[in-house]
């Protein structure tokens, strides 16, 4: 056999498992074809750079092969980073950042100025695709202020909001013309002239419902909810609204935000929502386009039997 020939073989066998993956995401790529994706990005995967490269990646993959991505993120690790520099005490209650007036200031800077900007940048290298604008943003994110309960009792934690009112003009505008919105979770006050800073996963569920979203994903530092932890990593891949909102009060302070949201977007519309491991490289497109998928999948009861 000739040389040419010989290479010619080889590529053909090497190409062979690329054409099969292409064609196990077929189904896939028919079924989410036109539907918005809102992306709730955080852990650890807003701090690795490999990982934040990789998550860019997805996004622009997932616009290219005709989703409608919208991505929401907070900045925890920065803001608190930020905070300490400025000497400001990070204290977190209920699950929550305790947001005094001037910290109110560096969560705003840090969002809109640093976490934003770094995204729409990496997003950007792919082409002229994202937009970032916050929840102040055409009156994207309107919220009061929220005073969670502890132990029975109102707690003031700040400038810390209750999102009240979700306007999707904005978004649905940047959407139509192509683009990947980058929201940033800071909301308008209802009330007076000041601003809040919104949990993000909230965030990303209340626009994931009012945006009539197929999916909302989550990105967390861990596989997904487990089913008995700490005693086993066994993660649940599949429940329903009603078996998770009898799981949410036994669950860690740092996970009901996000399972609170899952919950929130499905009883609100949103066909799957889904906790998944954004330590993972590719995470997005391993969820979204094969039969395995990863982490955990949350679906309205009604449809527990036909949502993938």
């Amino acid at each position: 056999m000739s040389d040419s020939s010989k290479s010619g073989t080889t590529r053909k066998h090497t190409a062979l498992p690329k054409a099969q993956i292409l064609i196990e995401a077929l189904p896939w790529l028919t079924r989410h074809h036109g539907k918005t994706v809102v992306i709730k990005f955080g852990g650890n995967a807003m701090v690795n750079e490999d990982l934040k490269a990789a998550f860019a990646q997805d996004v622009v993959f997932l616009r290219h092969a005709g989703l409608r991505p919208v991505v929401v993120h907070g900045g925890g690790p920065q803001i608190s980073a930020a905070l300490d520099k400025h000497g400001i005490v990070s204290e977190f209650k209920a699950g929550l950042r305790v947001t005094t007036e001037d910290a109110m200031d560096v969560v705003r800077m840090v969002l809109a100025g640093q976490v934003q900007r770094e995204l729409v940048g990496l997003l950007n290298q792919h082409g002229p695709l994202a937009v970032g604008l916050t929840g102040e943003d055409a009156h994207t994110i309107t919220a009061t202020k929220h005073q969670p309960e502890i132990d029975g009792e109102r707690v003031d934690i700040g400038r810390v909001g209750e999102i009240t009112d979700i306007d999707t003009g904005a978004i649905e505008a940047l959407l139509a013309d192509g683009r990947i919105p980058v929201v940033s979770s800071i909301a308008r006050s209802q009330d007076d002239h000041h601003v809040y800073n919104v949990n993000a996963d909230t965030a990303a569920a209340a626009l994931a419902a009012a945006l009539g979203a197929e999916t909302l994903m989550v990105l967390t530092d861990v596989e997904g909810l487990y089913e008995d932890w700490p005693n086993s990593d066994e993660v649940i891949s599949r429940l329903t609204a009603s078996q998770l909102e009898r799981l949410l009060p036994e669950l860690s302070a740092g996970m009901v935000p996000k399972m609170e949201g899952c919950l929130h977007a499905v009883r609100g519309g949103v066909t799957t929502a889904r906790v998944i491991d954004g330590r993972v490289q590719h995470s997005i497109l391993l969820e979204i386009f094969t039969d395995e998928g990863i982490g955990t999948m949350v679906v309205p009861d009604e449809h527990e039997g036909d949502a993938q």
